[in-house]
């Protein structure tokens, strides 16, 4: 068949797969004239580059005889686009031997060369060559000298860019946005997308969610979280990519049931979630313990296919792992295809929350044996583990190997760790020098877990020790002036309760609001202690006052000690009766058939009134109750919890 010039372009502009371009090219050879036109040849080239046989496209350039500038384009342009950062650049100083001026074509290629790169030195040779030949004032010239500054850490030169430039598009904003998310300025970026929201033709768009990512790994003011919610209502909903960075942001932010509802609306607006949705939603369903919604989502998974991927495996394993789900985290676990350090590190973890300490040091061992060696992260949990289930020479052990054998320089985390293993172990000089002697300052979850052990046990002395560096620390923590209120009361100095009231009443110290999250048909449910303003609470209050006889018909007296301060005796009562885990239990147990398992979880740890109510509460209705605190689990069964009363 005779290949004509028509023919040949309307070929090669579609891209051929492999085999058929190296036919139309033995054609073309054997024809002799068309190969040697020049836009054939460069057409050739970018089919070639599009195969990924860079050393074709190289081959076909250092061939053609005369090469203008739209050669070296093309052959930069290859190289870029196959990843060959260090080739585009030395083909780009090249130009110079052959006398070829780089044009408006040239510069952003090369430009997105250095900025993958990171080479800062030709990107500033490239930047005075555009102020040389007059190229500043394009728009694509400016937008990747933007990004280039901004891969380079370099803000103040991209942002003299950017404030320069005669005209800005979309990519100019969104190149001004990632150069400083890039660079963990979140507040300069979100000034960024305000001022285009406000000045600027061009808004925000998925590409500017994008472009904010970068940032959103640390936590930010409420006043920006609702910046990104109205940017994203308003300009950016029709791409996953906005979905996920927003979900990233509520996630990041502590804001697990926003992170929820707006997984939820997904399905509404015809937006199928992809492996980075799940990735960020699992965390979320973690923290509310919503695990039918966790199951939902696995099964999603399964269905659209997104396993095996390792990000998504390790985040199911921590979901079903936080919802007090141990047997269905471990069936992720074992049949995961590969593991890295996070999983194996996420199942030690998942073990030491329940208590089970001896099967968190088998997995840790496990983890050894299969060739993949600990890091920092993941001694926090075994040594966790260990001080949670009481194994003080296994702790030990951990320590010495950490810092010995794996040369870990220890950090607060674990530090904190053999505190609160030797004061649970009940050695609380011992954890005491141990703190002295520390390199580093001790900061409050390690006086903390020294006050705790210190209240258990009844040590007076060091406690208050303690309680005054944690008053200096974090003079604002309500908690630490409860915990030494308690060692008061349990010593009977209730006139050092008293002052610790006063103390907390003239420094403005309020206990941060207790919170319980349930979930029930797919919904989560928050509950506040004292809380009126669910639609059921007239009738989780009658319940609850049924229950309470109950619990009395059993011994049950109100644990008044460790009640908030802030409160008169007489109302104490009354107030721990209402406490935020109490009406969550009374909530499922109206709403659920018997014998359904109670999963909730709270912001902070279960007071000692609600911890004997929950034991109680177990056994009067026969129904397993498995509550997370900001501790660990408690798994109440049968009128026994899992921790030992020890949290």
């Amino acid at each position: 068949m005779l290949i004509t010039e028509d023919l040949c372009i309307k070929i090669l502009d579609k891209c051929p797969d492999i085999k058929q371009l190296k036919k139309i090219h033995c054609r073309l050879i054997i024809d002799g004239n068309l190969v040697s036109a020049s836009h054939i040849a460069l057409k050739l080239m970018k089919a070639y580059s599009e195969c990924r046989q860079i050393a074709v496209t190289r081959q076909l350039f250092d061939e053609f005889p005369q090469k203008d500038v739209v050669f070296f384009n093309v052959m930069i342009r290859s190289y870029v686009n196959n990843e060959f950062y260090e080739k585009a650049l030395r083909m780009y100083r090249s130009m110079f031997k052959f006398n070829i001026n780089p044009d408006h074509f040239t510069v952003p290629q090369v430009l997105k060369a250095c900025s993958v790169s990171e080479n800062l030195w030709v990107g500033l040779q490239t930047h005075v060559a555009v102020l040389k030949k007059g190229l500043h004032s394009n728009l694509y010239v400016g937008n990747g000298l933007i990004t280039m500054y901004g891969k380079c850490n370099q803000l103040l030169e991209g942002r003299q860019v950017f404030d320069e430039m005669p005209s800005r598009d979309i990519v100019s904003w969104n190149a001004m946005v990632a150069a400083y998310a890039q660079n963990r300025m979140f507040e300069d970026a979100l000034e960024i997308c305000k001022t285009m929201m406000q000045c600027s033709t061009s808004k925000p768009n998925a590409g500017t969610m994008a472009s904010l990512s970068p940032a959103l790994t640390t936590s930010t003011s409420s006043t920006n979280v609702m910046f990104m919610k109205e940017m994203f209502m308003n300009h950016a909903r029709e791409s996953l990519i906005s979905w996920n960075v927003m979900i990233a942001v509520y996630v990041n932010n502590s804001m697990p049931k926003d992170a929820v509802n707006l997984y939820q609306q997904m399905e509404n607006y015809g937006i199928d979630p992809d492996s980075i949705t799940v990735a960020s939603i699992l965390p979320a369903c973690g923290d509310l313990s919503a695990l039918l919604l966790g199951r939902k989502i696995h099964s999603y998974v399964k269905t659209k296919r997104l396993l095996p991927n390792l990000i998504v495996e390790n985040a199911l394993i921590d979901m079903y792992a936080k919802c007090g789900s141990l047997n269905e985290a471990r069936k992720v676990f074992d049949e995961m295809p590969t593991r890295d350090v996070v999983s194996w590190t996420s199942m030690v973890s998942a073990y030491g929350m329940t208590g089970d300490g001896e099967t968190a040091i088998t997995v840790f061992s496990n983890m050894q044996n299969s060739g993949i060696a600990p890091d920092s992260i993941s001694f926090v949990p075994v040594l966790s583990a260990c001080s949670h289930s009481g194994l003080l020479n296994q702790g030990k052990h951990f320590f010495k190997l950490m810092t010995e054998e794996y040369n870990i320089i220890p950090r607060l985390e674990h530090l904190a760790c053999m505190v609160d293993l030797l004061g649970r172990s009940g050695r609380i000089n011992e954890a005491y020098d141990f703190i002295k002697k520390m390199k580093t300052k001790p900061n409050d979850r390690i006086w903390g877990a020294l006050l705790s052990a210190c209240k258990v046990h009844s040590n007076m002395e060091i406690g208050l020790v303690a309680a005054d560096h944690l008053f200096e620390l974090v003079p604002e923590q309500a908690g630490y002036y409860v915990l030494l209120s308690n060692i008061y009361a349990k010593a009977g100095r209730f006139k050092d309760v008293t002052t610790i009231r006063s103390i907390m009443k003239s420094k403005g110290v309020k206990k941060e609001p207790g919170v319980s999250n349930v979930e029930l048909n797919n919904q989560v449910h928050s509950f506040l202690a004292g809380d009126q303003s669910h639609p059921q609470s007239k009738q989780i209050y009658q319940e609850l006052e049924v229950l309470v006889g109950k619990m009395r018909d059993f011994g049950y007296v109100p644990e008044v000690d460790s009640a908030l301060h802030d409160i008169e005796d007489e109302d104490k009562g009354n107030h721990l009766a209402v406490h935020s885990e109490k009406l969550a239990i009374v909530f499922v147990i109206i709403n659920t058939e018997a014998f359904t398992p109670i999963r909730i979880t709270k912001n902070l740890r279960v007071c000692e009134d609600c911890h004997i109510a929950a034991k109680l509460i177990s056994k009067i209705v026969e129904r397993e109750i498995i509550l997370r605190d900001t501790n660990r689990f408690h798994h109440f069964k049968n009128g026994i919890c899992s921790c030992g009363d020890y949290w």
